[in-house]
Formats: structure tokens, C-alpha cells, sequence
């Protein structure tokens, strides 16, 4: 039976506490006599999963935030706080904090996503009506997915790139545990192996959340979908991300093509006006609700995430004093007409001592509904998949599949220029020597500090240099990193590797 995305607030809390090491022992384990006995608790246990996507460790944090200023895209400043100064140095170590936050709540979600799981088996089998079978399998389908994203960002993170089959089935992937309880092989799967149990939980996923054909993404014709709970298309949205990883480009195309044809997600226009006054652009930022967005991280004014935004801000109601600016070098790629420079970037005298006047990252100053009810600062919800993605992913599958095609290439260029530009009336001229310039400079204005910067440099094969900008900290402003870094890839944790029956095998990077 088709199901409709279930629409209800995030707000009941786990009734168990699940642990997220992969080295737990017995006394660490849920009780047989906790698990999940009826569709209430299989419910609150996906709400639980979608609460630990929450968690600052992930997207609303670290998860977000660290590959991005490891990268090429901000400057530290002077007087800034050291937050994320050994990543922004590449003074990177196994026992950093953030580092293991980040692998430790990932494998946090699988567990839960394992336990979860584990119980619908069981429960499947108790339950009587037709509505209750295909609730479950609802949740089933989101823990499915929950799983198989966990997995895929510890692979882009933990993990070198996918260059061929061949070359992944020799190269080191991630630990796969599939179940909560029983023994688990503490081991590194080969990264071609952990890339297909990843598609192998998107393949169920898709299955058990297809949608109604009278799925609609609005809620009582206001300005707002249904993006905080996964569906259909977000196993897309991964599908087609991965895809652009793994390098199979028939697949990226295949996947994003299915997001972009559906007719349920629309670019949001820099031009038109919501009903705020502001353009849907710039309303997808202020209020993190837009058709574009594919899925988000649910936030509400008592129950919310990390601030994507303090580093950039630090805002004591008096003057900003942001740890982090913008590299003047990804201003130089905005045309004159392209308003994203104007919505996302905002020109502000800091605090500090020398007086700094720069753009900051206005996109995460925060919602303007969290900070009016709750005066919460510098709190976006997260956007993990968006409509633009898509577009740049088939952009760059058609510039670099076996025969381009730089027509259908620049055409994806195009519908997102339209949108973003005050005018945009021509077409992009594509071909072999400038393809892969334009769609790289277009990743980077869209997708600006969300997370995507190191693995695209890793994808592309490239290293950077920093070259020192005004009242940039001179340690890290002059820093020249080499294609093929071992600190593209993150160390896994040292107390991982040290486990009492761990056989985890370090990365290069591991020191």
C-alpha cells in the first residue's frame, strides 16, 4: 500500500537511552525487556532517531561546519576564540573532540536505527490491522533511511574517495553493524562493501516510503512542506549524492532527474516575493521553510540543535564578534546580478579591537521565528537536501560521463542562474576546457558552508592555498594544502582504534 508522510511536531522524546559506542558491552545494552512492544513505541523510537539528527555534533554543527572551514572557504580572525582552530590549521588529531563527536552520534543513529529495526521484526508480528502493518513499515522505511545517510557521511568523512569498483574493494570502509543485539565483528568493511549496504537500506527505504500519488508538499496552503520527515524523495536526494561519490553518473543523472521532474520541489526565486515581502530566497533562509527544501532538521522554539551561525556571528546583542569571514576570493565569483551575494552575505563592522568591516554569513544569522519567540541566536534548521543540489549534482554528472553532454550540463546552469539572478537571460556556453570551472564556482556560491566544500576538493582531485586577507590570523592564513592530503580524510578516533576487542584499522591521517 502507498503511505502518506506522516505530519506531527517532534516533540516526544525517546523512552530509552541507546548507546552509541560500537565497543559496548553487555551491562551497556538495552533491556530485552524494554523493547518495542506496540506502534506507539515504534513511533516514539523514530521520533527518537529524528532527535538525535538534531544533536549539535551533526548537521546543525560540527558535521556541517568543520569541512567547510577546514577548506579554502573562511578566514580566522584576529581575536577570534581558537573554536575549530586545529581544524581550521590541519593540526587535525584522533583524539580531537569534534572529530570523535562526529563519528560517535553517527554511529549513535545507527544504533538506534539497529535497535529500531531489530524490534519491528518482532513487533510485525503481533500486530493485527492493516493500518498498524503499514505504519510500521512507514517507520521501518525512515530508519532505513536514517541508517543509510549515517553510514554515507561517515564513509565521505572517514573514508578516501570511490575512484572505480575495482579500487574501492581494496580500499578501507567503514564498521557495519546491521543489528543491536548479538556480537559484533569490530572491523572495517571494504568501501565498496560499505557503499552497497548503503544503497542496499536506500533500495528498502524507497520501497516503504513511496508516496501517495495526491502527496502534496504544502500545509493548508501555506509557505511551508513537509520536509523534516524523510520520504520517496529524499532516498533520491542520497541516491543521486552517492552516486556523484561513487562516480556513476548515469545514476546521479537517473536520481536527480526523479527530484527535478516530480513537480513537488521548486527552486526558490531571489526575485519573487513571498508573503513576507522578502523574496522565497531569502525567506528560505530567515525561516528555513521553502518548496526547495528537500529535507531539513526539524527545529521548534523548546526543542532545537546547535547555532550554525555563532562562529560566524557571536552576537552579544551589543556588536559581533565572528571567530570565522569569508574568503574574499569566493566574493570574486558572484556576478553583478546574482543576488545571493546581496541575501546571503551582509557587510557589518565587527567588535574586536581592529574594527574589521566584512560580508558575514548572514545566511545562518538564524530564524527570525526562534529568535522572536525565543530569543534564540544564530539558529537555522539545517537543510540537508536541497533542490539545488540536485541540479548541480546532474549538472556535473552530464559535464563528466563517459560522453558529456555540455548542452543538458549548461541547461541545469541555467534553471538555477534564473532563479538566483536579478535578471538571467542568456544561456551558459559549456564545454571541455570550462565545464567543470563554471560547476565548481556554482557549488561553492550555492552550497556555501553546508558542508560540501572538502569532499568536493577530495572528489575533484585538489588541493588549495590560503594566501592572507585583512586582519586573517596568521597562523593557518598561508597554508597550502596538497591534492591527496591524508587529512582529506579524517582520522578515526583513537579511543575506537584502542577498543577492547576493537580490529578497526587507523587511517594515514591517524598520526
Amino acid at each position: 500500500m502507498m503511505k502518506n508522510i506522516k505530519i506531527f511536531t517532534l516533540l516526544a522524546l525517546l523512552a530509552f537511552t541507546v548507546s552509541s559506542c560500537l565497543d559496548k558491552y553487555p551491562d551497556d545494552a538495552i533491556e530485552q525487556d524494554r523493547a518495542i512492544t506496540n506502534i506507539n513505541q515504534a513511533e516514539e523510537a523514530v521520533n527518537g532517531i529524528y532527535s538525535t539528527f538534531m544533536n549539535s555534533a551533526l548537521y546543525s554543527g560540527y558535521l556541517t561546519l568543520l569541512p567547510d572551514i577546514q577548506s579554502d572557504l573562511v578566514y580566522a580572525i584576529n581575536g577570534y576564540s581558537n573554536k575549530f582552530g586545529a581544524i581550521w590549521r590541519w593540526d587535525i588529531q584522533p583524539t580531537d573532540t569534534e572529530i570523535e563527536a562526529v563519528y560517535a552520534t553517527l554511529y549513535e543513529v545507527i544504533g538506534n536505527c539497529n535497535f529500531f529495526l531489530d524490534n519491528a521484526k518482532q513487533l510485525k508480528t503481533t500486530l493485527t490491522t492493516d493500518d498498524e502493518l503499514d505504519y510500521l513499515d512507514m517507520l521501518s522505511g525512515e530508519a532505513y533511511f536514517a541508517r543509510a545517510l549515517a553510514y554515507s557521511e561517515l564513509i565521505k568523512l572517514y573514508c578516501v574517495d570511490y575512484k572505480s569498483d575495482d579500487e574501492a574493494k581494496n580500499e578501507l570502509g567503514v564498521v557495519i553493524t546491521d543489528n543491536y543485539y548479538g556480537d559484533k565483528n569490530i572491523t572495517r568493511a571494504s568501501l565498496y562493501d560499505s557503499y552497497q549496504f548503503v544503497i542496499s537500506d536506500l533500495e528498502l527505504a524507497g520501497k516503504l516510503l513511496a508516496l501517495d500519488e495526491d502527496f502534496d508538499t504544502s500545509v493548508d496552503g501555506e509557505l511551508f512542506n513537509a520536509a523534516q520527515y524523510f520520504n520517496e524523495y529524499t532516498v533520491y536526494a542520497l541516491r543521486a549524492r552517492i552516486a556523484l561519490y561513487m562516480r556513476k553518473w548515469d545514476d546521479a543523472i537517473k536520481y536527480s532527474t526523479k527530484i527535478i521532474d516530480s513537480g513537488y520541489y521548486s527552486l526558490a526565486s531571489a526575485t519573487a516575493q513571498s508573503p513576507s515581502g522578502a523574496s522565497y530566497y531569502q525567506y528560505m533562509w530567515e525561516y528555513d521553510m521553502a518548496f526547495e527544501i528537500i529535507w531539513k532538521v526539524g527545529f521548534t522554539a523548546t526543542n532545537y540543535g546547535g547555532s550554525l551561525g555563532s562562529v560566524f556571528w557571536n552576537f552579544d546583542y551589543s556588536n559581533y564578534y565572528p571567530d570565522y569571514v569569508p574568503a574574499m576570493w569566493v566574493f570574486e565569483l558572484f556576478d553583478d546580478n546574482d543576488l545571493r551575494d546581496d541575501i546571503c552575505f551582509l557587510q557589518v563592522t565587527t567588535g574586536h579591537s581592529h574594527r574589521l568591516t566584512w560580508p558575514l554569513l548572514y545566511k545562518y544569522y538564524g530564524n527570525a521565528d526562534l529568535y522572536n519567540s525565543a530569543r534564540l541566536l544564530h539558529i537555522n534548521m539545517p537543510k540537508v537536501f536541497r533542490l539545488a543540489e540536485q541540479y548541480l549534482i546532474r549538472a556535473e554528472a552530464y559535464a563528466r560521463q563517459a560522453t558529456p553532454d555540455y548542452n543538458k550540463a549548461s541547461k541545469d546552469i541555467v534553471a538555477l542562474r534564473t532563479k538566483r539572478y536579478e535578471n538571467f537571460g542568456g544561456g551558459v556556453s559549456m564545454n571541455a576546457d570550462n565545464a567543470m570551472d563554471i560547476i565548481e564556482g556554482e557549488r561553492v556560491k550555492e552550497l556555501y558552508m553546508e558542508g560540501f566544500r572538502l569532499q568536493d576538493l577530495k572528489r575533484w582531485e585538489k588541493g588549495f592555498e590560503r594566501k592572507p586577507q585583512d586582519q586573517s590570523l596568521a597562523n593557518g592564513s598561508s597554508l597550502k594544502v596538497e591534492a591527496g592530503n591524508p587529512l582529506f580524510v579524517w582520522p578515526i578516533p583513537q579511543h575506537e582504534i584502542d577498543a577492547p576487542g576493537s580490529n578497526i584499522q587507523p587511517n594515514k591521517s591517524n598520526k
